[in-house]
């Protein structure tokens, strides 16, 4: 308990370790004196039995509390103290939307588990690296929809993308409507850097706004769309529901790259193509590479001393000397 006790402690004016140094010295001269000072005294043998008392035993202990004083009166010198620290990220953040497909075909198996728990892998720990940003998430499939509106709050974010799943939405893909109702949730931004990230792993097939037509919102908003292409190349194992049941089919991979590319290019941001886990997590870290935010970091210390209970210590000690060395110990001449 004392070692954890001094393992938080710092010291604020530790050149008075110095006078530790005395302590030795003292000990020599108290030595010296004590020698001096001892007179002979020639008596029988039995009287010098007698004096082998346990007060005889104990003479040096008021020397002692002297000395074990002394060590804290230096320790107390020293300005032992506890250090907080306090660091503040202030800056310039990024307004983001996270935009991820939802459809079925987000089930299949070619990443682990499957596409869409790989999605909400990489989400959330981009999320954890973007920690200065306002971040929201939107889904699609047939249609779309807001997960989580741009919020500093991370853990309601967090919660938001682990609560993603297959089915929240009629099924489909709408690229066209994901992108659009990401667009309105940054339509506002006062943000001077609002980037979306859409995810998909198909063609657009549905929904109310041409991926064309809400692209050029995006540009006019000032956007910025990083797109991905998730899925193998050829085909892709997927849970599929039949009369006896879910079973395990072999479907084919179609991704509108071209779209995607156009959207990006158009826009300033980025096409990527993620065929497995690794890849995938590759591309979030390019995409939180290129988009910096300008974060600073103040640092505020504080500091508490603590020389207060070596001070009661000195003077207990010390109490404690002179009451045994005016009592028990007490010299008559």
């Amino acid at each position: 308990m004392l070692f954890d006790y001094f393992n938080d402690i710092t010291f604020g004016q530790p050149w008075f370790f110095a006078l530790f140094a005395l302590l030795p010295l003292l000990i020599v001269w108290y030595a010296i004196k004590n020698n001096t000072q001892q007179g002979a005294i020639i008596v029988s043998d039995a009287s010098a039995k007698g004096l082998s008392s346990w007060k005889n035993s104990f003479r040096h202990l008021p020397f002692v509390l002297r000395l074990l004083a002394l060590s804290c009166i230096i320790v107390a010198l020293a300005k032992p103290q506890t250090k907080y620290e306090l660091q503040q990220a202030e800056g310039e953040g990024v307004d983001i939307v996270l935009c991820i497909d939802v459809s079925g075909s987000m089930t299949a198996q070619d990443f682990q588990p499957n596409r869409l728990e790989a999605a909400k892998a990489v989400a959330a720990d981009f999320v954890n690296k973007r920690s200065t940003d306002r971040i929201g998430v939107v889904i699609f499939a047939g249609e779309s929809f807001t997960q989580c509106p741009i919020t500093t709050d991370h853990n309601v974010l967090l919660t938001a993308i682990e609560n993603i799943h297959n089915g929240l939405l009629e099924d489909g893909t709408a690229i066209g409507s994901g992108l659009g109702t990401s667009v309105d949730r940054l339509r506002t931004s006062k943000s001077k850097s609002k980037v979306i990230i859409l995810l998909t792993d198909g063609e657009n097939n549905g929904g109310l706004i041409d991926p064309k037509t809400a692209k050029e919102i995006a540009k006019t908003f000032g956007i910025k769309v990083y797109t991905i292409g998730v899925g193998t190349e050829g085909y892709a194992p997927q849970p599929v529901n039949t009369p006896l049941g879910v079973q395990m089919q072999n479907t084919k991979v179609t991704i509108d790259e071209k779209l995607l590319n156009e959207i990006a290019s158009e826009t300033g941001g980025k096409y990527f193509r993620a065929k497995d886990n690794e890849s995938l997590s590759k591309i979030y870290d390019d995409i939180n590479g290129l988009e910096k935010s300008k974060v600073e970091i103040s640092t505020l210390t504080r500091y508490t001393d603590k020389f207060f209970p070596f001070v009661m210590a000195a003077l207990a000690l010390l109490l404690l000397e002179v009451l045994f060395r005016f009592t028990i110990f007490k010299k008559f001449p």
